[in-house]
């Protein structure tokens, strides 16, 4: 019986480790380019205003999508170093839970910001056959905002001043491969990162901030080519 358990796991980790066939090289270089949408799952803490303290104001980020790249060197014919970018998405800022004080600013859009999310991953291909390489990633990202700025009506409510702090944080994703040929295919993947940020800004002519949790799920669906 010890013999054939031994024998049983011998065949999974071989069809683990050993079973498909690769369809990259190492030194391939793999160029994606698609659809790549940008989906918070925000938390964020209340808006802590100078001399007046937590008035109870919590802040949301909406979804964007935009032209995702990618580009991915093989080591090896399993691991990959996988850098990512993407024209820059643009997230609407809600103000929310309002009716918690008397200040009367109201929900809705607050401001809006562009941000570049680069991020740089290590790959694992499990392959399954040469038409299709599913694949695990793990990588650094570092998102930065910019051209951030109040909607008018919030302007006339007095604030001002709007700026995003930068973002460290770990990325994670899957993804699969599916090869039309020799050099093209179809490219799916999801991804999360972990996107922290703190806004600081003016209201009532009063320094405030809030930290926003965006930690987003990424979803990309591209066409590549393999150099």
């Amino acid at each position: 019986m010890k013999t054939r358990h031994k024998l049983f796991s011998s065949l999974i980790l071989s069809a683990i480790f050993i079973s498909g066939a690769y369809a990259y090289e190492p030194g391939d270089i793999i160029v994606r380019a698609g659809l790549t949408s940008v989906s918070p799952h925000e938390s964020s803490s209340t808006v802590e205003v100078d001399s007046v303290g937590d008035v109870g104001m919590g802040a949301s980020v909406d979804t964007n999508a935009q032209l995702g790249l990618n580009a991915v060197y093989m080591i090896t014919n399993r691991f990959g170093v996988e850098i990512l970018a993407a024209t820059p998405f643009s997230h609407n800022i809600t103000l929310t839970n309002t009716e918690d004080n008397d200040l009367g600013l109201g929900d809705g859009k607050l401001a809006e910001s562009s941000q570049l999310p680069p991020t740089l991953s290590a790959i694992y291909y499990l392959p399954v056959s040469e038409t299709i390489q599913p694949y695990l990633g793990v990588g650094i990202n570092y998102t930065v905002f910019f051209d951030e700025k109040f909607a008018s009506n919030r302007e006339a409510q007095s604030f001002s001043n709007l700026s995003l702090d930068e973002s460290f944080g770990i990325a994670a994703q899957i993804g699969m491969d599916y090869k039309l040929d020799e050099h093209w295919l179809v490219n799916v993947s999801v991804r999360y990162i972990d996107i922290d940020t703190e806004a600081k800004f003016d209201v009532l002519d009063l320094p405030a901030q809030v930290s926003v949790d965006i930690d987003p799920w990424v979803y990309s669906i591209m066409i590549g080519y393999t150099f």
